[in-house]
């Protein structure tokens, strides 16, 4: 039985830009950096950056990206600094909660959130194509 997400590898083509933007722009905590690879924590989340020299030179198309919880009183200054880092902006939020989806350095689709699971469920209550299960 599954009981949660171990880790998140992302692939990297420079392990010291992306280890800056992990740290210094999104706040992430270094446990552990070689030459090649780094650990972080998110939150409690176990992050981890492996360079690789066939990542991506671009984004993808599809919507596939993961999203980081932020509290709203932060939500302003992870913004500011998404900016500040020039961090391109892939879509405008349209759900509730305050969200930026943004892309990082190596063209990873990736968002900060303000909410939870039962939040967006809430918001979903009352619409006719939902199926709940809870």
């Amino acid at each position: 039985m599954i009981t949660g997400i171990n880790h998140i590898t992302l692939s990297v083509r420079s392990l010291s830009e992306s280890f800056a933007f992990y740290q210094n722009v999104l706040g992430f905590k270094p446990l552990m950096k070689k030459q090649k690879s780094a650990y972080f924590l998110a939150g409690n989340l176990w992050f981890c950056i492996e360079e690789d020299p066939f990542v991506r030179q671009r984004e993808l198309p599809e919507y596939t990206h993961l999203a980081f919880t932020v509290a709203q009183a932060d939500f302003p200054l992870m913004c500011d600094r998404l900016n500040a880092a020039n961090a391109k902006i892939f879509k405008e939020n349209k759900s509730e909660g305050n969200s930026v989806y943004f892309i990082d350095p190596n063209g990873h689709k990736l968002e900060l959130h303000v909410g939870d699971w039962q939040s967006r469920l809430t918001e979903y209550r009352g619409q006719e194509d939902a199926e709940f299960f809870v």
